[in-house]
């Protein structure tokens, strides 16, 4: 019995001393802690001299970390911009799109009530004058088809999850929505395609000149019926559309460039640069994903302006003047029809030793 309670108690005593040890160790670990916070440092060095919070303060605003492969993107852990494009692209940029497509649909409706159609005063006189050629044609045509498929394709992407599928459901929207990716990024091409031929076959029928001051102060006659404003071959506002066309179009063109190539074209850092130059005060640098969303931002943006512009288009050519489709549809529009609205043109026509030519009579449609 006392050699066992001996050995407790030499038990109890190590015990004891190793607790006193552990004790004394936390002290000077915990003193050396604090001393370190002190000094700035952070305990342990386990991340040099940054605190946890400094370093999720970085990764918070994009700064890259250090990464062996090859894409150096994979280095930023979280993209804070990315969260202000999507808000942007699902909240105003969609809000933006309806209410201007839909009340340019209204505001046509409204004129054609008010107005009616744009009719030939002196009536159609069966006799034909060729309005543009077969190369003039297809340059429209192209680009007007590619442009059609490429706003559709684009609304759908845009807007298709709300409208097209609860229609058709999930599956199928999902290989719609996929094949139309596909068509659109290919059609682009076409689009731009034609834009090129449009500025070769057109460009100089579209410079400014002196009967566009006319035109425009009368509203182009649209609001007055037989007020007919005299114009050459284009009207000023076929020249706004020709420019917004052109415009509007190779600006879609480069930065739909840039979506089919990310970060090989960056388009907006230089227009930054130049911007900058003249008093504004915009990023001086972007970073590549920076630039991929403000690229988005402004192909969305604009394609929808110009949908709204298009919409305005076609409804003058295929609703509001009666005879203006044949231009297009035919190459040939009735001489009544263009003494009353390109009279200038057709004097120009007539002193060039017949370059406006006779088609067979027949009356166009109307």
């Amino acid at each position: 019995m006392r050699y066992a309670f001996g050995r407790i108690t030499r038990l109890a005593a190590i015990l004891a001393l190793l607790m006193v040890a552990y004790a004394g160790a936390g002290l000077v670990m915990t003193d050396t802690g604090a001393w370190a916070q002190q000094r700035g440092t952070v305990p342990g060095e386990a991340i040099g001299g940054s605190s946890t919070s400094d370093m999720w303060r970085a990764i918070r605003r994009g700064v890259p970390g250090s990464v062996s492969v090859p894409d150096k993107q994979t280095g930023i852990l979280i993209q804070s911009e990315g969260d202000n494009w999507r808000a942007f692209r699902n909240g105003p940029m969609s809000n933006f799109g309806v209410w201007l497509m839909g009340g340019t649909l209204v505001a046509l409706l409204v004129f054609f009530l008010i107005r009616g159609r744009i009719g030939v005063d002196s009536g159609f006189s069966g006799r034909l004058v060729e309005r543009f050629n077969n190369v003039e044609r297809f340059a429209h045509w192209v680009t007007a088809s590619s442009f059609v498929v490429l706003g559709l394709t684009g609304l759908n992407m845009l807007y298709g999850r709300y409208f097209i599928k609860p229609l058709i459901g999930g599956d199928a929207f999902s290989t719609l929505t996929m094949w139309g990716k596909y068509t659109h990024d290919f059609m682009g091409f076409a689009f731009m395609f034609g834009i090129i031929m449009t500025v070769i076959v057109w460009v100089r029928d579209n410079i400014p000149d002196r009967y566009d001051v006319v035109w425009l102060a009368q509203g182009g006659g649209l609001f007055s019926k037989g007020v007919h404003p005299p114009a050459r071959k284009f009207n000023a506002g076929q020249k706004i559309i020709f420019w917004l066309v052109v415009l509007a179009g190779g600006s879609l063109s480069f930065t739909g460039l840039g979506l089919l190539f990310p970060f090989a074209i960056q388009p907006f850092e230089a227009t930054f640069a130049l911007l900058n130059l003249v008093g504004f005060d915009l990023p001086a640098t972007l970073s590549p994903m920076e630039e991929m969303q403000i690229t988005q931002m402004w192909h969305g943006v604009l394609s929808l302006v110009m949908i709204a512009v298009i919409l305005a288009h076609i409804y003058i050519g295929w609703l509001g003047m009666e005879g203006a489709y044949d231009a297009m549809g035919t190459g040939f529009v009735d001489e009544n029809w263009a003494l009353q609205h390109h009279p200038i043109w057709m004097e120009e026509m007539g002193e060039g030793g017949g370059a406006a030519e006779q088609a067979p009579a027949r009356k166009p449609d109307a």
